[in-house]
Parts: structure tokens; sequence; C-alpha cells
């Protein structure tokens, strides 16, 4: 197994540094930091291979060589005073040494560097790997070893081919092919070797491999025979989102055969399976896959601290997207997440707001955590960083701590970057402002003048209704919060006529089956069904409940309400208008409260989680009595006074 080690390494690394510096079939001459390597012994080094640098534009060139075996086996010295080189960083070498009286089995076209000195140079022609003798060569060593580190071996040797860009009918490629498919005829191979055979086949030959077509039911029977590992499940995953073909019948059964491999293993997977199959999930389109998808959540939760950064952001994206979530995940994260998003890269710290923001978490420790990383770094934030970060802490009605420093931040780095924002982040920022009770007048002054809106269009960015929406928001909080506000204001044609909407962007829909539960009692307070529902107003805000009082404060009936003096806006609040786990409001439904209230409603709340506490109806009674009552006495008195 050394041996493929060894050619793995060589061979990646040569080969990805030829196919970045030079086209298909141009030379390459490497110096490398290691004596001439006349005999390189495959089986008993083991070599840690680093890529090499280049120093001199004119260090590339094409070599003439009489044999391909032999100019490969042959590495020269470098001279110093030679223009066309490459100079290489010194790479560390380990050695385990063999056996005394242990044969020394060469493969030479493929020989990596051993070092015996330091400062020694020598070169290699990149180029004569892939003629035909020297492949051939190759594939006779690698048959003696056993199956799966020879499929190792051909995999590496494919994906060399794949690195140059050597096309699917090129001699090289076919003799490997030809030995993969001698190989896959023994039916000897692993599954994680299966798998990579596949992925560097498709890649070559696309979906109509003949690697593939052989590779497949070898998988499918080994699925079946229950004899797979964790990891071997996490690369059969990877290879069919590969080769995803959402209407081929094997495809189909070898997913849903990994399915149910993948639920009986869940407790054995690593941080990193998780983190893969979700991906594979996500690329696969598997939004049906419920049961799994949870049960991957929830094993996401048991290893969250072994996660990298990296891998958090491909779980959460991943779980974003399948529209699924586990409580306990979200418990993991708050325990590990807030003493680690100060360090980490502003991406995970957006993709963890954002996530927070989709399962309406309202998570104090993280969001804090939130707030002052963007105290501390917001200068190395992309614009999208910032928006999303802000836009999840307004929504999710969370004021930090260090609310004042966070807003005084937030405003530099406006005032630093207002041209470079993109138009559709830059009213998210805004709108979410206005969520917390912060009003960004200095900005609201630029965004309702002509040119902004003209900027907004010009940028091939769609001003849909979300965005004028948004505007119009913004709009309405400084006409109704902001008295002293007498700068630019957003044309009335551009007004948004109605909040609601299927997205529920900026009002959330009156729960049929809470207002079922509070009618009866409701009609029974006032002595008739003498209320509206669901009643748009002039600013464009939907009311669950609206009730008319007369001069004197009395409850009008639906005929006289042509009388109306006051108005109460009975907001029935369900589930959705509220964070998912504490019973504060989501910011939209706060604005939206406020907005009410300025426009001379009064306000009554009526919290699902405290109606439903009533047991009895007439419990249900005096508790909306004990609500609405106070609003309309309040009225009274103010008219009389």
């Amino acid at each position: 197994m050394k041996s493929v080690i060894c050619l793995s390494a060589s061979v990646r690394t040569a080969c990805q540094h030829a196919s970045v510096c030079f086209p298909l079939y141009r030379g390459l001459s490497v110096c490398s930091s290691s004596p001439r390597l006349t005999d390189p012994e495959f089986v008993s080094k083991t070599v840690i291979a680093q890529q090499p640098r280049v120093s001199d534009a004119l260090c590339l060139q094409r070599e003439r060589t009489r044999s391909a075996a032999a100019d490969v086996h042959r590495l020269y010295p470098a001279s110093a005073t030679r223009r066309n080189e490459v100079t290489s960083q010194h790479a560390d070498v380990q050695t385990a040494h063999r056996p005394a009286g242990r044969a020394t089995q060469h493969l030479a076209p493929c020989a990596p560097f051993a070092r015996a000195e330091r400062g020694a140079a020598a070169l290699v022609n990149i180029q004569r790997l892939f003629e035909e003798d020297v492949i051939t060569e190759l594939c006779s060593k690698l048959a003696d070893f056993p199956s799966d580190d020879r499929a190792e071996g051909l995999a590496t040797l494919l994906e060399s081919c794949v690195s140059v860009g050597l096309e699917a009918h090129s001699p090289p490629v076919l003799i490997l092919v030809k030995e993969c498919l001698e190989l896959l005829s023994s039916k000897d191979v692993g599954v994680a070797q299966l798998c990579r055979l596949g992925k560097v086949a498709c890649a070559l030959e696309g979906r109509e491999s003949r690697v593939v077509a052989e590779v497949m039911p070898s998988i499918s029977c080994a699925l079946e025979e229950d004899t797979v590992s964790p990891s071997e499940v996490a690369a059969a995953y990877s290879l069919l989102a590969a080769l995803h073909e959402p209407r081929c019948p094997q495809q189909a059964a070898m997913l849903s055969a990994l399915h149910r491999q993948a639920q009986r293993q869940v407790h054995r997977l690593g941080a990193g399976h998780v983190s893969d199959i979700l991906q594979c999930l996500l690329k696969l389109k598997q939004k049906q896959a419920i049961s799994l998808v949870l049960r991957l959540s929830h094993r996401a939760s048991r290893v969250f601290k072994a996660f990298s950064d990296d891998e958090i952001i491909k779980v959460l994206s991943a779980l974003m997207t399948l529209g699924q979530h586990d409580e306990e995940l979200l418990a993991a994260m708050e325990k590990h997440l807030p003493g680690r998003l100060g360090k980490c890269d502003p991406e995970l710290t957006s993709t963890v707001v954002e996530y927070c923001l989709q399962m309406r978490y309202r998570s104090e420790p993280i969001l804090e955590a939130v707030a002052e990383s963007f105290v501390r770094s917001a200068e190395r934030h992309t614009d999208m960083q910032i928006a999303k970060q802000i836009v999840a802490i307004g929504r999710l009605n969370y004021l930090p701590q260090c609310s004042g420093q966070m807003f005084r931040k937030l405003e530099s780095v406006l005032t630093a970057r207002f041209s470079h924002f993109r138009p559709r982040s830059l009213i998210d920022v805004l709108h979410a402002c206005i969520h917390l009770e912060r009003f960004p007048l200095n900005y609201t002054n630029k965004i309702f003048r002509p040119c902004f809106l003209q900027r907004l269009r010009a940028e091939g960015e769609p001003v849909d209704r979300i965005a004028l929406g948004q505007l119009t928001q913004l709009h309405l909080s400084v006409a109704l919060e902001c008295k002293h506000y007498w700068g630019p204001r957003l044309p009335f044609f551009l007004h948004v006529k109605n909040f609601s909407s299927p997205d529920q962007a900026f009002e959330s829909p009156m729960e049929t089956s809470l207002y079922r539960q509070v009618k009866g009692p409701l009609v029974q307070l006032l002595g008739g069904e003498f209320f509206y529902t669901r009643i748009c107003t002039s600013a464009g805000y939907t009311v669950d409940v609206e009730i008319c009082l007369d001069e004197n404060g009395f409850v009008l009936p639906p005929s006289e309400w042509e009388h109306t003096e006051k108005r109460v806006a009975v907001c029935l609040d369900g589930r959705s208008r509220f964070c998912r786990n504490t019973q504060h409001l989501l910011g939209k439904e706060a604005t939206k409260r406020r907005h009410l209230h300025r426009m001379g409603y009064e306000v009554v709340e009526i919290p699902y989680f405290e109606f439903e506490n009533q047991r009895t109806q007439e419990e249900q009674v005096q508790y909306l009595h004990d609500k609405i009552v106070p609003a309309i006495s309040k009225f009274r008195l103010s008219h009389l006074s």
C-alpha cells in the first residue's frame, strides 16, 4: 500500500502543477531538492510530496528525450547558471526503511523523490509519464498489487489524465480503461475503490462510461449484502451525486438501498461523513428523504464539536435547502458556536445567522456573539455577509447588549462603502434596522432619491414586490415615527398597497384555528358579531379583528360603522408570529404593531400561549374582557378629558 501512496502523491502533485503551468503535452522541468534517484523503491518508501513553486517565467520548455521510460527514470542535476529552470520548495521526505534482504521492486516511470542531502536538485520530464510505453509499464507493475491497491493506483493515474486534460480517446486513457475493466471483472474490489474509479471514469467518459457500467452493479450488490462501512456509504453517495440521472431506474434502486444503509449506520457516521452525505442529498434533490435528513441532523448535533468551519457551512446550507431541522442541533449550535464565532471565517457567521433566521430560532448567545464579532471585525466582512448578519438580528427582533457599538460600526461601514453596496443588500440592511426601532435617516435620505432607484434598475436587479414593500415600510417608519425628518420620500406610485403576500415577508396571516377558538367567546363578550375580520388598512396592513367605537367609546354594530371615532385592532397571534424558541414577536410583527398604534389604532394582542391556557369558555370570555375592555376604557377616558 505504501507504493500506491507514493504513486498517488508524486503523480498527483506533478500533474496538478503541470496542468496549471502549461498546455497539454508541453514539457515541464521541475527542480527538486533531492539527489539523483536511480533506483526508487516504491514498496519501502513513503514520500510526502509538495507542489513545486515556479520562480522563472522562462522555465517551461519542451524537452526532447530519447526514451520515455529512460527519461522519466533519469534525474538531471540543475545548474544555478541555467536560465530555463524551475525551483521548488524543499519537500520533507519521510522514509520507512525496508527490511534487509527484501527484493527491490522497480516502478521507475513514476518515481518519487527521496532526500539524501540538502541543496541537491533534479529535473523530471512530466510529459513522458503519459506516453503509451510508460503507462503500460506502470500498469504491469500495478498488476502485482492486491485488487484494492491496484484500483487506487489506476484511479490515481486516471485522475492525473483528467488533471492534464487528456481526452477519453487518447491512448493512455484507453490503456488505463482497459486495465480497469480487467480489474473490475474479478469482482474483488472494495466499495471505496469502486466509487473512486466510477467518479474519475465519469469525469473522463461521462455517465455512459464502460467503467461506470461495471462499477454500479458491484456497489449495488455490496449494499444489498450489507457489507459497507460508513466511509463507503459516504463514497457511494458522492458517486451517485456525480452520476445523477433522475430517470435512471438503476440509480433510483441504488439510492433507495443507500438510504436504508445510511439510516442503519447513522450512529457510526463521523463529522465529515455527515457533511458529505448531506451535501450529496442536496445535489440529488432528496427533499423527500425526510427521515434520513432528520437522523443526519440529529447525528450532526452529536458530532458538532468535531465539525470544521467548512463542514458546518455545508451542513447548515444543506439543511436550509432540504427544509429540515433538529432541536438538538440548535442546542448544540448554541453550546459550541458562541466562543467560536469571534475567530472563524465571516462566511460561517453569516451562514449560522441565516440558518437561525430560517428556523426562527432566537438564540441570544449566538446573536450576541455575532454582534460582538461584527463590532470587532466588520471591515473584513463582505457586503453580503454584513447584510445577512444585520438582517437576521433585525428580523429575529433581538437588540444586542452592544447595540450602540454595533450600529455605530454599521454606520461607519455603510458610509465607507455606500457606493459599492449592492442596492438590494442595502435596502435589506436598512429595512432590518427599523424592526429594532433604529431609523437610518442618513441613508433613507439617499435611497429615496431618484438616482438610487435608477441605480437599482440599472444594475439589472429586479425591483420586485419585496423590495418595493421594504421601501414602503421604510417610508411609513419615517412618516409615522420620525416627525423631524424632512428629507425625500418614496414616490407614491411606488408604494405597495397591501403588505399581505404568500411569502409572508411583512406580516403573517391570522391562523384560522386560533380565530375559531376566539370567535365564540368574543361574540359573547360583545353581545354579537360586532367586528370585522381581515381588514386591510390604508397603509396596507391587515388587521385580524377590527372593533369600531363611537365617540362615547361604545361598540358599534356593522350598520353604524360610518360613525366610527376609534378603532381597536385585535391581533390574534399564532405560533408563526413568534420566534420558535421564545415568546418574542418577530421583527416584522413588532414593526406592524408600532405602525398600527401610530395610525390611531388601539392595539390588543391575544397570543396563542395565553389564550390556550384558558380551559373553559367562562375563562376565555374573562380573558378577552381583561384584554379588550381596558383599551375601550382608555379611549373613553381620553375622550372625556
